[in-house]
This record gives C-alpha cells, structure tokens and sequence, in this order.
C-alpha cells in the first residue's frame, strides 16, 4: 500500500455517488485520521485527479517503513505488498537509467523486484485467540467481470478457512474508486456473493485501516510471475497463503447466492412465457475484446444456422446481433440493461454458446451447459474447474504479407479463415455431450 497525506481538503464522487472524502492535517495536529493509504494504482489515478483539479492539490508520500514502526499494524496475510511504493520508485528509476533496456525485459524487471514466495496463511492466524475478527481486502479481487465471478471463488475458500478458526468474521472490501469507472458494476458483482460484509471506495484513512485485525492488499496481483499461468482462483488462493492443490476441485466452481439489484418485471414474465414453449439456447458472440469476438458476418450467418437447426431450442441473445424476423429467434437486449438482468438471462438458459467472456464464468454458477469459443491458448487454464463447460480454439490463420512496420490490411490473407471453417453442427454436437 501507499501511505499519504494531502495538502487541501476535496471530496471525490465515485460512479456510484459515493464521496471519499480527504482532508488535510491542521498545523501541528498529527492524528492518523489525517493519514490516508490506497494500492500503489488508485494512489496514481488519484494523483491524475488532484493535477487535473488545481496544482495547490498536492500528495505527499508517507514513508511506510516509519508508519509500520510506529503503529501497530494488522497482520497482512498472504504474499505482502510491504514496501511496493519504494521498490517501484526504484524500478522506475533503473528503468530510466538504463535507457536501452528493452521494453520486453520491462516486465521481467518488475516481477524479480517483489518478493513471490508463498505464506502459510493457517500459520499467519494461528496465534490469534480472538473469537469475532474483522479483515479488509485492499483493492478488490479481479478487474472484469468473469475474472472477479472466478476469483470470488478464492475469496468464499478463504471466508470458510477463517470460519473454521473464528466465531464471526467481519469481510470488508475496498475497491479502487478515484478513476475507476467499473466501481459501481464491480460493487453490484462483488454484492452477489452473500459473505461480503461491506464494500466501499478507496483510499482509507490509516485510524480505519487500524481497526481491522487482518489485511490482504490485491494490488498489482496481475503483474506478478505466476499470474497468467494459474487459472484465477488458484492464483488468489496463493497470494491468500492458502495451497491450492489441496483444496477441493468442487470448492472452486463458482457461485452467486443473490442478485444485488432488483429485477425488471417484464424480463422475468419474458423468460416464463419462453420456457413454456421450449428450452433456451443462448447465443453470445461479442466480447469486450474484439480479439475474442465472432467477426460481426460470420455471428450473424452462425445466428441464423442455429436457427434453422437447433428444433429444439428457442434461441435468445442479451446483445443487438441483428433484425431477424423468425419466432424462433428472441432478442432479449433490451431486457438486458444491469449486470443483474444479464445474470438472470444467463441462469435461465439450458445451454449456452458463447466466446471468451464474462457469460460462461457465471453460468457455472448455475450448473448451465456452455460451450465456449476461445481464440487464444488460455481455454484449458481458464475453464480447469468448470465442470459444465467445454471449448473449441479457434486459430488464427492469418498471413500478413506486408513488409512494412505497420499493419496493412489488404496484404493479410487467410483472415477468419478459422471462423469461415467452424461447423455449427461440430459446435451443437459437442455442446450436446455436456
């Protein structure tokens, strides 16, 4: 974490209204009420704020190791961030220094600066007796939403491990807010989970952060080595201190035990009128990455395909693929407006087809067969504990026959070729054995 103070009071609203508010110290008053800390990346997003605002908003940086000596600090479990803001002060510094160093070897450089060796998180709690304990996690868990479904997961293993030593456990969460314009989608998904007890905006004054007897910062997890390599559970399960070859497959599934907002009338009366027809087949082609994404022609002529063969499925979508005029085809879109809706849609359906998204990472949550089209490597680590779900790569054949440095268009052949080659039938026929 980050300690700081701030020269002017200002107050900072977060998508969901909220206010963090921050004041400056009066002369001569040195109370930890007017100490503030935050992860190293909300701590920058709230520099980029204070700039924007006047220049007489100014942060001074606290030096952690005076903090950590003259308080009594919570025990921080897990792989420790101590001390992120120096090292990477140094970082940057050696980074600027050594001017032909590559920018490849720029991330190796920062994975060797922090410390990755695993903790021993049952040694970390076991001296202490008290019976009700309080911790906060420090920056979340995950940054979209099929990567914070999965690593909630982590998060309920770590509750129910803390519940076997402790009466009560008060789980708080602290998510970056100064320039996060996912706060408020990322707080409705993290209330879904019935064992969260609080969530609120960073950055926390350091007499709060006092109170609680454990912490556990999640700031810069993304960057560390075995981040991409672990599928996201596992990956918060070690930097909890918790083994994660021990701890039961079924454990890690995922799981949503409430909807956080209400549910709009009509899409419930649609989904019952639908499924007295017939089962529900739901067809999600886009992701947020257009890399992941079926090509807008080859979705459409796939939509159209499942239509005239899937007899016995109604197929439905919660995106805007195309005007098709056929009673077997239901464009759900409009229904789909809160990330509540969309779960709803997706633990309605009977099946699901889908790319690599947030859409099979809760249906797991439901128990619905999905099918998932990946056109990265990442299927095998991505789905390890999905037991619902089955996957078909799609690879790339493109050529690009361009010789210069930038990219041109007209010179690539082969492009979609491995969308072009996909059979609906291969893909139903698989979606079947689920």
């Amino acid at each position: 974490m980050v300690y700081f103070k701030v020269s002017e009071n200002i107050n900072i609203k977060t998508t969901d209204g909220s206010l963090v508010k921050y004041h400056k110290a009066p002369p001569g008053i040195t109370s930890d009420d007017f100490i503030y800390c935050s992860t190293y990346n909300d701590f920058l997003d709230l520099k980029n704020v204070f700039a924007r605002v006047d220049k007489k908003y100014q942060i001074k940086v606290l030096l952690e190791d005076r903090i950590l000596s003259s308080h009594i600090m919570p025990i921080e479990l897990g792989i420790t961030n101590k001390f992120e803001y120096q090292t990477l002060k140094r970082i940057d510094y050696r980074m600027k220094k050594n001017l032909y160093v590559e920018k490849k070897l720029e991330h190796k450089i920062k994975e060797v600066s922090f410390n990755e060796d695993g903790f021993d998180f049952y040694e970390q709690i076991k001296h202490c007796i008290k019976p009700d304990i309080s911790l906060a996690i420090i920056g979340g868990v995950g940054r979209n939403i099929g990567e914070i479904i999965s690593s909630c997961s982590a998060l309920r293993i770590l509750y129910e491990e803390l519940k076997q030593k402790f009466l009560s456990i008060k789980l708080n969460i602290y998510l970056e807010s100064s320039e996060n314009k996912y706060y408020s989608r990322d707080k409705e998904l993290l209330l879904t989970q019935g064992f969260i007890h609080k969530i609120e905006p960073l950055s926390l004054s350091l007499k709060k952060l006092l109170n609680y007897d454990f912490i556990i910062d999640t700031s810069l997890l993304n960057k560390r080595t075995y981040f991409s390599s672990m599928p996201y559970v596992d990956a918060y399960l070690y930097k909890f201190g918790i083994d994660y070859e021990k701890v039961n497959k079924e454990r890690k599934s995922t799981f949503i035990d409430r909807i956080s907002t209400s549910l709009n009338k009509n899409l419930i009366k649609k989904i019952k009128d639908l499924k007295k027809v017939g089962k529900l087949l739901l067809f999600h082609p886009y992701s947020a990455n257009e890399d992941r994404s079926i090509p807008k022609e080859f979705a459409i002529k796939y939509l159209k395909k499942l239509v005239n063969t899937a007899d016995d499925y109604t197929i439905v979508s919660a995106l805007n693929i195309t005007e098709l005029h056929d009673d077997r085809y239901v464009n759900l879109a409009a229904f789909s407006k809160s990330l509540s809706e969309f779960i709803y849609i997706i633990s309605q359906a009977d099946k699901i087809i889908t790319v690599d998204t947030s859409t099979y990472h809760i249906a797991d949550a439901f128990f619905v067969p999905t099918l998932v089209l990946f056109t990265d490597d990442k299927a095998e680590i991505r789905t390890k504990y999905y037991q619902q779900t089955k996957t078909i790569e799609i690879e790339d054949k493109t050529k690009n026959y361009s010789t210069f440095t930038f990219e041109n268009p007209s010179l690539e052949l082969y492009k979609h070729q491995a969308w072009k080659e996909l059979k609906i039938s291969k893909v139903m026929k698989l979606l079947e054995t689920i």
